[in-house]
């Protein structure tokens, strides 16, 4: 059994934890239960760094000791882990006699190798990032690129590292694995600095008391970096030697934000270098995140409302939109309205009414999961794409790609589907071709099971509801096709993913039972006789394309299947759905409008959607076959 140990940073205990601390350890978590699917001994390490001037400073603020305040805080990461559903297998924190133990036995090892020395120092000092800053970085007006906070020059007697004497070794490793970094974007940046040269850094501070004492020379505390870096060996017990630490030591993936690589990827592997113990394999970091286009900011109340968006949606949804939203690695815009879009067209509309489709189905006809005894068109299909995601799956995920990950699995999805709507399943109800009826539901199950097996490390409390519904007690996580067992009684249950009406949401938290009035406040419009009305002729259709219309950013070009033709349809809705969120979903199209020319795309019909606060198409509750008339 091969061993894979993820980590994120420990986080630091200055404040709550926020949706960036939440996104790195949602992309960990889903690692790491990728890595359990498959079989691998995981060890997932994620925890909070409570020492340096910061905690400090805030807890006298507050009028606590650092130690008091460090407790009260630890707990609020811990339950938001919980209510995230991370599985990590410790939470370290840095006031522990476990890292204090195994700190204490590095400075030791690092003072031993022969690399530190005591000099005095005199440099600019950002008080927030805890970070001297080298001269050749100093910007000319003297203030921190970060926090926009003016400088302050500090004059202190401290321990130094010789990182300055790892510059070539650095430049070798980064030479040699050239994916010791990622993404290239961030590995090039670290190479310039390599490149333009390294200073030997400050280990220690003698102005600072709240943190560890140097083992070598108790005048002096611990650097608050020196002190959190080696969590990573401290938490898999190196103060005793213990087998765990050789067991999963080197970690396979150090996650984080990209801000903090500089401190993974040069001085955290120069240490280990002079103390002689092997690297990470790799430093993985994403990008930041905004709102709606704007910088998150305390001082201007721009945040991401972690827990009214998982009250709203579920603690599913909100993962789910974490890690298929955003390209791992680049920054990402959080949209709450891309939030709802992907809520209602993905989960609701997508695997939602799939599994209940499927379900109704089964338990209308049959008592319990039956044979796949009649083989037919489209079978091989489904089963071939199923065989076909697992292995992509698995591509994706070696590049930290969660999203074309997700998105693999949505095309599985979206093609069980249409397979649904191809068989015309549900017509197929009589002794004849009931036996035909069983072998599509057996696949269309089996597919689902698969499906939910894939999806257990990104939305795990949704697989496992999908494998209750099916009838499974026990998590099945195998993937071989064929392995769902005939004769089990499903238990269809309430919709995974119920859609979210956002009005009455409001309603409910205000507290205030007024009528929702549309956006536009439109007035109805003058009668018509039924005659008029009879005009229009409105047919079920099912999207199988979608693109953007080039120029246009509110417009898509939808092909539309109706049945014994497909129409051509330019929609409005390219802020509320994405094309892949479209393919395979039914709506109702008005097919005897005169055509138009939109943006020199010619518009064949125009489909059904209710406009206010959002666009939402309107869809049958249930499969309807194609071409049907609503009337």
């Amino acid at each position: 059994m091969k061993t894979y140990y993820i980590t994120t940073p420990i986080y630091y205990a200055n404040g709550e934890p926020h949706a960036g601390h939440a996104y790195t350890t949602i992309a960990a978590d889903a690692l790491a239960r990728y890595h359990r699917v498959n079989g691998d001994d995981v060890f997932y390490l994620t925890g909070v760094d409570e020492h340096g001037a910061n905690i400090d400073k805030t807890a006298e603020s507050k009028g606590y000791s650092p130690q008091e305040y460090c407790d009260m805080l630890a707990p609020i990461f811990t339950n938001l882990w919980k209510r995230l559903n991370i599985s990590n297998d410790i939470f370290l924190r840095t006031t522990s006699d476990l890292h204090k133990r195994g700190i204490h036995k590095f400075l030791t090892a690092l003072y031993e190798s022969g690399d530190v020395y005591k000099g005095h120092y005199e440099g600019y000092y950002c008080r927030p990032c805890e970070r001297f800053f080298p001269d050749k970085e100093i910007p000319e007006d003297k203030t921190c690129p970060d926090h926009k906070i003016p400088l302050e020059l500090v004059k202190e007697e401290n321990y130094f590292f010789r990182l300055s004497k790892y510059q070539d070794k650095l430049l070798k490793l980064y030479s040699d694995q050239p994916d010791f970094v990622y993404p290239d974007s961030r590995r090039n940046e670290l190479l310039n600095v390599l490149e333009s040269g390294l200073e030997d850094i400050s280990i220690s501070r003698s102005s600072v008391s709240w943190g560890i004492t140097l083992p070598f020379d108790p005048e002096h505390i611990a650097y608050v970096w020196i002190d959190a870096l080696p969590n990573y060996i401290t938490a898999l017990g190196y103060d005793i030697d213990d087998q765990k630490f050789h067991s999963y030591w080197p970690a396979n993936v150090h996650m984080m934000a990209k801000e903090i690589t500089r401190f993974h990827a040069i001085i955290w592997p120069a240490m280990l270098m002079a103390i002689g113990l092997p690297l990470p394999k790799q430093i993985v970091a994403h990008g930041w995140l905004t709102k709606d286009g704007e910088a998150l900011s305390k001082t201007r109340g721009i945040f991401i409302d972690m827990d009214g968006d998982i009250e709203t949606y579920g603690v599913d949804a909100f993962r789910y939109y974490l890690l298929r939203e955003f390209s791992f690695g680049n920054d990402g815009d959080y949209r709450p309205a891309r939030l709802h879009a992907r809520y209602n067209a993905d989960l609701a509309n997508d695997l939602g009414n799939l599994l209940n489709r499927v379900l109704g189905l089964l338990n209308k006809n049959f008592d319990a999961i039956p044979s796949p005894t009649t083989p037919g068109e489209f079978d091989d299909e489904i089963k071939t794409l199923t065989e076909e995601t697992i292995t992509s799956l698995d591509e994706h995920i070696k590049a930290f790609a969660f999203d074309s990950a997700l998105e693999s699995i949505w095309v599985l999805i979206r093609r069980v589907n249409r397979y649904v709507q191809q068989t015309e399943v549900w017509t197929l109800t009589k002794p004849e071709t009931k036996p035909r009826m069983g072998t599509i539901l057996y696949n269309c199950l089996e597919a689902l099971r698969i499906i939910s097996v894939l999806l257990s490390p990104f939305i795990p409390e949704t697989s496992e509801k999908i494998q209750l519904q099916i009838g499974l007690k026990n998590f099945d996580s195998d993937t071989n096709w064929g392995n769902l067992q005939e004769g089990i009684l499903v238990s269809k249950g309430e919709p995974i993913f119920p859609r979210v009406d956002l009005k009455k949401e409001e309603k409910t938290e205000t507290m205030k039972p007024k009528q929702a009035k549309p956006k536009s406040k439109k007035k109805i419009s003058e009668n018509i006789s039924f005659s008029d009305f009879q005009k229009l002729d409105l047919r079920i259709g099912i999207i199988i394309s979608a693109e953007p219309v080039e120029g246009a950013d509110r417009l898509l070009k939808l092909q539309v299947d109706i049945g014994d033709e497909t129409r051509q349809v330019v929609a409005g809705i390219a802020e509320h759905y994405t094309s892949d969120t479209l393919i395979g979903q039914q709506v109702v199209i008005v097919v005897n409008l005169e055509p138009a020319t939109i943006r020199n795309v010619e518009s064949q019909g125009m489909i059904l959607a209710a406009s206010g606060e959002s666009v939402v198409l309107v869809t049958p509750e249930a499969e309807v076959p194609l071409g049907t008339e609503v009337r």
